[in-house]
């Protein structure tokens, strides 16, 4: 299959662009907004809405911010608002800063790239250049800006779109490795509560998600976990069976208990997408020959958990998607907390290889965090990396882990900020990010 096919896929071709865009509206800006501000709403020429907000002393630099999911359901002129009010910093700090829905729910990380590309430009259309431009992906937006920044940073001619660029808690491992925890997940909650799907419903194989026409709803996988497990109740109140269930399932696939349901959604309601929308109803996940590890008795459990190999075209199609190439040509700094329960940090390793390997480690800084949150990490942090960012962009010395850990001890002394969570430095975290590869490798199974 040609590389023309795969974006059609993914949802790159769906419209021919145009010059028409809706029209843009001066909207309130959210209350997080502390600084005087002006926000903007509309939509592009695909029908992608946005938030745009710029405070009174721009500092004129743009932040584009592409945010996690991949959502799946319908967007409106307000799915960006969220997002803005949970990275308000970025204003508030003086950066102005733009988000857009993209153009549909649902999986393709191409697509998004893209939508923030136009976005982008729309910004300089309305408002002139900025002086620099950073690029912040948070959760699979990190994979959606690590991605942008390879294709979008430079063009032709050298001239640049992005100065510089932010992963913070980034699904950076790339499509064909980032999801093959939750298929696990998947297999090995099966063997144990059989009633996802259950025996007198219609079977299909577990990678699908769903079949195109279910009709299950997230409360309705809520309910069969719980039956299960029992997760949603006081530990105390949880039978025998659900507790045996539960440590079993955990045991096997270390994710935390309190997000055992999120990362069991993206297995059915995320799969459903991707396998059936974007990939043609071919499997991109594989356990064939995975060793589970750490249930009361792993060898009943490797006979009797489904298996399921994947399908070379659709982890083709899914690599052009989402993969990385590690091609940076700007500097790039990432932030993950050691503990996050729902982005492996291990992503963070996983990047790191690929950037190695293309022989562009003099443009990337990881550092981490202590804490045990992924959605929203604290204000300072975040403050910290936009300065050491900009000032790595604007004196070309590449910053330490502890000089950035340096500045968030200084932005959370100030006024704006109370409280704060330190960064580790990565001479810390890189021998235990690495020891917990065995989960995202495969390579010799799942401890």
């Amino acid at each position: 299959m040609k590389r023309k096919n795969f974006a059609a896929l993914f949802g790159t071709l769906l419209l021919a662009p145009s010059s028409a865009v809706l029209a843009q509206t001066v909207t309130a800006c959210p209350a997080e907004v502390t600084t005087p501000a002006k926000c903007y709403t509309g939509a592009d020429q695909n029908g992608a809405t946005y938030w745009i907000a710029i405070p009174d002393h721009w500092n004129k630099v743009l932040v584009m911010h592409a945010h996690g999911g991949p959502r799946t359901k319908a967007i409106d002129r307000n799915s960006e608002l969220p997002d803005l009010k949970r990275f308000a910093v970025t204003t508030n700090q003086g950066f102005a800063w733009a988000a857009s829905s993209y153009r549909r729910p649902g999986y393709g990380v191409r697509m998004v790239a893209e939508d923030t590309e136009n976005l982008r430009k729309l910004f300089i259309q309305k408002f002139g250049q900025p002086a620099r431009t950073i690029y912040h992906g948070q959760s699979w937006g990190g994979n959606v800006a690590a991605k942008g920044v390879e294709l979008y940073a430079v063009n032709a001619d050298g001239s640049r779109n992005y100065d510089g660029a932010m992963l913070t808690s980034g699904v950076i491992a790339g499509g064909t490795r980032a999801y093959q925890h939750r298929a696990d997940l998947r297999a090995v909650y099966q063997y144990y509560c059989r009633n996802h799907p259950r025996s007198d419903e219609a079977q299909y194989p577990l990678w699908m998600g769903l079949p195109a026409d279910s009709k299950m709803t997230r409360n309705d996988l809520i309910e069969r976990i719980n039956e299960c497990t029992g997760v949603k109740l006081p530990a105390a109140q949880r039978s025998v069976q659900q507790k045996r269930n539960l440590a079993n399932i955990l045991g096997v696939i270390p994710v935390p208990e309190r997000t055992l349901i999120g990362h069991m959604a993206w297995s059915t309601f995320l799969f459903q997408d991707l396998v059936q929308k974007r990939l043609g109803g071919r499997n991109p996940f594989t356990n064939a020959r995975v060793i589970y590890r750490g249930s009361s008795d792993d060898a009943a459990l490797n006979r009797g958990v489904e298996r399921f190999d994947a399908d070379p075209k659709a982890v083709a199609e899914l690599a052009y998607d989402a993969d990385m190439f590690g091609d940076i040509k700007l500097p790039v700094i990432t932030m993950h907390a050691i503990d996050d329960p729902t982005a492996l940090v291990e992503y963070e390793s996983a990047y790191k290889d690929v950037v190695v390997k293309a022989g562009h480690q003099d443009k990337l800084l990881q550092t981490f965090t202590d804490e045990h949150e992924h959605s929203k990490l604290a204000d300072p942090e975040y403050a910290a990396l936009l300065d050491t960012l900009m000032r790595w962009i604007d004196t070309g010395g590449k910053p330490t882990v502890e000089q950035v850990a340096a500045d968030c001890t200084q932005q959370a002394a100030g006024s704006a900020f109370s409280g704060r969570l330190p960064l580790r430095a990565e001479v810390r975290t890189e021998t235990a990010v690495r020891a917990r590869r065995a989960a995202l490798d495969r390579s010799g199974g799942v401890a």
